[in-house]
């Protein structure tokens, strides 16, 4: 080799050389820029490819029995995200998942082509949904764990607890009542996705952070149940066109159960009519009939009558101005004790000509009659009873044997109570405590007396008058009980006939209102049936349902019988000699 050639090798080999070191010490300013000078953007850049800060809401907190029973639960949901940046044709994604779906093609679309790593597609899908797009492998769409409301026990206390839409909003019963209290906790969150761009599941301690709070209630899930059936069997035994249960504690005010016929299920509730989603037994006001009799009754007591007062019932015809009032036997001379067993409207309309009719309004208010009771449910009617200075002669009449007063079940059950819970008058309750998303307990609920309506005397006397109207010759017979001392109170209202004055001579509401055992009660229960059609006495249609109510509620909480008939002694002889 020459010694030009020589030189120009080596001429060449020193350029290449200083390509080489300036290329170095590029990369090596490169790599120093990147990992000193622009480390936090591109951490940050990094970071925002596989994370993203999206608005999470908490699971929504349950609805439970007073035996931490779930009665509203949320339970396991898959919804459909979507990356974007990975999805290769749009189009035909965002055809096959709108017809799966239901969404509209042109959005879904608008979404897919934004170029994002991120975007919510579809929230709550049905597991048949799920199972569909799974099969389509379709890139770049991912399946995120979420949450729905489940009600496990489908219909029962659907009422009470209403439901939510597909927001996860309440829309009806409590559900709607106490949706920001339920409602779990909003929180910006850095979500971070793995390669693929799939959500990585939040920790625990932050889902607990978010959850809602929880409602545990004062119902009882079984006596709930035993309510719905017996209410069941007696709106169609007798064709009715609804019906309404309660079972409360007399001493407490707690609502062990309020139960409704027809029911629904909150898990589909849009196969249902609208009209069956209500809480009747606070939204719904009706006519007592003779039930109000026995708060009648009482105001004559405490103005210093007696139990033994008597009234000449005029043999069954009573004019007051230009109206009749009419009993369904005529009766000449009644006690009072015997106007409640018999059930006499004009014994009833004379007991408020000799008290007086701003007596009877006063007590009638004290019994809470006019006034919504506060149980909290949403919707609560506060019944009417019109102001005393409106009232006219037969105005007076008519109100003391039920008729010119409307009430809702809920008003007429705490009232009832209030005579069981020897005149005191408690603020029915159906909220025990609230819990948070951890499980404290965050407000507990104690029982809340009003006031006392009536004497203790008073109570005890009237606990005798309800006694005798299930006893013989009584017209509550059908709601006695086998080794308890039942007492009680019947029903019968025509209905005012709709859009014109008067009543209705087919249309009746019947009811049974009472409480047991007579000297220490345990529960009160209200039956309210709306328009049955074969027979319509509260004593035949109302009355069965509260013994079978009665009687299964009693075998659930072990309350014993407080006396034992020689039928019962016999029985347990035989029982013992065999």
């Amino acid at each position: 080799m020459g010694p030009e050639k020589t030189q120009s090798m080596r001429k060449r080999m020193a350029y290449v050389q200083a390509i080489l070191m300036v290329s170095v010490f590029l990369l090596i300013a490169k790599s120093f820029d990147l990992q000193v000078f622009r480390a936090d953007e591109l951490a940050k850049k990094a970071e925002n490819d596989y994370s993203r800060y999206v608005t999470i809401k908490g699971e929504r907190g349950q609805i439970l029995d007073r035996n931490m029973n779930e009665l509203a639960t949320s339970t396991y949901a898959v919804s459909i995200t979507a990356c974007p940046k990975n999805i290769t044709d749009p189009e035909t994604t965002a055809a096959q998942l709108s017809r799966i779906l239901g969404l509209s093609r042109k959005k879904l679309l608008k979404k897919l082509n934004s170029g994002r790593m991120f975007a919510w597609v579809a929230r709550k899908i049905s597991p048949a949904q799920k199972k569909r797009i799974e099969k389509l492998h379709l890139k770049g769409i991912y399946f995120q764990k979420d949450s729905r409301r489940f009600y496990p026990n489908r219909s029962l206390a659907a009422q009470v607890l209403g439901f939510t839409g597909s927001d996860g909003n309440g829309l009806e019963g409590l559900e709607f009542k106490y949706n920001p209290l339920l409602s779990g906790k909003s929180a910006k969150i850095r979500i971070k996705k793995n390669g693929k761009g799939e959500i990585l599941e939040l920790d625990k301690e932050t889902e607990l952070r978010l959850k809602g709070r929880s409602i545990v209630l004062t119902i009882d899930k079984k006596i709930q149940f035993l309510s719905e059936q017996a209410l069941e069997r007696a709106v169609r035994i007798h064709r009715a066109k609804s019906g309404i249960a309660i079972v409360m504690r007399p001493s407490t005010g707690e609502i062990l159960s309020m139960a409704h016929y027809p029911e629904f299920n909150p898990n589909n509730f849009s196969g249902y009519s609208m009209q069956v989603f209500r809480n009747r037994s606070v939204t719904d006001a009706f006519e007592p009939g003779s039930t109000i009799k026995v708060f009648t009754a009482a105001a004559a007591l405490e103005k210093g009558f007696s139990p033994k007062s008597i009234f000449f019932c005029k043999n069954g015809n009573y004019k007051i101005g230009s109206f009749t009032i009419h009993d369904t036997h005529p009766h000449g001379w009644l006690s009072i004790n015997q106007i409640i067993k018999y059930s006499s409207n004009i014994g009833a309309a004379l007991i408020t000509k000799n008290i007086g009719e701003a007596n009877l309004y006063h007590y009638l208010k004290a019994f809470g009659f006019g006034t919504r009771t506060g149980v909290g449910c949403p919707g609560e009617t506060s019944g009417n009873l019109i102001p005393l200075k409106k009232w006219s002669k037969i105005d007076a009449g008519a109100i003391a044997f039920g008729q010119g007063i409307s009430v809702s079940a809920v008003q007429l059950a705490s009232a009832v109570s209030a005579i069981a819970n020897n005149g005191v008058l408690m603020k029915p309750m159906l909220i025990k405590k609230i819990i948070s998303g951890k499980g404290k307990i965050l407000r507990q609920y104690e029982p809340e007396p009003v006031r006392r309506v009536i004497s203790e005397k008073t109570a005890k006397d009237i606990r005798h008058m309800m006694r005798l109207v299930v006893e013989k010759d009584g017209t509550g017979t059908k709601a006695d009980l086998q080794g308890y001392d039942v007492c009680g109170k019947t029903g019968t209202a025509q209905k005012a006939l709709k859009n014109k004055k008067g009543y209705s001579n087919t249309r009746y509401t019947s009811v049974f209102a009472g409480f047991a055992p007579k000297d220490h009660p345990k529960l009160a229960i209200v039956v309210v049936v709306d328009e049955p059609e074969n027979q319509y006495y509260g004593g035949d249609v109302a009355a069965p349902a509260f013994r079978d109510i009665l009687a299964e509620s009693f075998n659930y909480l072990n309350i014993p019988p407080e006396k034992k008939d020689q039928t019962m002694i016999a029985s347990l002889s035989e029982g013992a000699g065999n």
